[in-house]
C-alpha cells in the first residue's frame, strides 16, 4: 500500500512509465524529453471534480504549449472509457490507461482512502511538473480541483522563465 512517504518529492527523478493511452498507443516518459509534463493523475473519468480538471486544462493548453509543456492525464479507467470521455466534453489533453494501477503506484498516489465510513484504494488527486531533463520540479498531493490548473500554469511560467 501506498502512502504520501513514498510520493516522489522534487528534485527526484521522475519514475520511468510506458501506457496506453486513449487510443491505445503507448506512451512512455521519454517520449517528452526536452518538454515539460504536466501528469496528473486523477481518480475517474466523467466524475465532476475529473471532469472540472481536464476541462481546466484543456481550455488552457494553448497557454501551456507557448511555455513548451504538453499535459497528461492518469487514471485506472480502460482506453475504451477515456474516449467516451474526451469525445463527450471535447478534451484536447491525451490520457493514459492504468487499470493494473503499478504507475499510480510508483508516483505514490495509489493510497487508501476513506469515504462515507469505507475505507478502499483509489488514485489521490495528484499533479507532477516534470522538468525536460526528466526530474521533478514541482509535486501537488491530494489536490483540490479549484483553480488548480492555474496554479499549476503559474508555476510552470515561474520555473520556466527563472531557466
Amino acid at each position: 500500500m501506498s502512502s504520501l512517504t513514498n510520493l516522489p518529492q522534487a528534485g527526484e527523478k521522475a519514475p520511468d512509465f510506458t501506457l496506453p493511452n486513449q487510443d491505445g498507443n503507448l506512451v512512455s516518459l521519454s517520449d517528452f524529453q526536452s518538454n515539460w509534463l504536466v501528469l496528473y493523475f486523477y481518480p475517474k473519468d466523467d466524475t465532476p471534480g475529473c471532469t472540472t480538471e481536464a476541462k481546466e486544462f484543456t481550455d488552457l493548453s494553448q497557454d501551456f504549449s507557448a511555455l513548451r509543456a504538453k499535459i497528461v492525464g492518469v487514471s485506472p479507467d480502460t482506453e475504451k472509457s477515456h474516449c467516451k470521455f474526451i469525445q463527450k466534453h471535447n478534451l484536447s489533453i491525451q490520457l493514459l490507461s492504468d487499470p493494473e494501477h503499478q504507475v499510480c503506484e510508483s508516483y505514490g498516489v495509489w493510497q487508501l482512502k476513506k469515504f462515507m465510513g469505507r475505507e478502499y484504494m483509489g488514485v489521490v488527486r495528484s499533479t507532477f511538473l516534470i522538468a525536460p531533463d526528466g526530474n521533478l520540479a514541482y509535486v501537488w498531493s491530494n489536490v483540490k480541483v479549484k483553480n488548480h490548473v492555474q496554479t499549476v500554469l503559474a508555476k510552470l511560467q515561474e520555473l520556466f522563465n527563472g531557466l
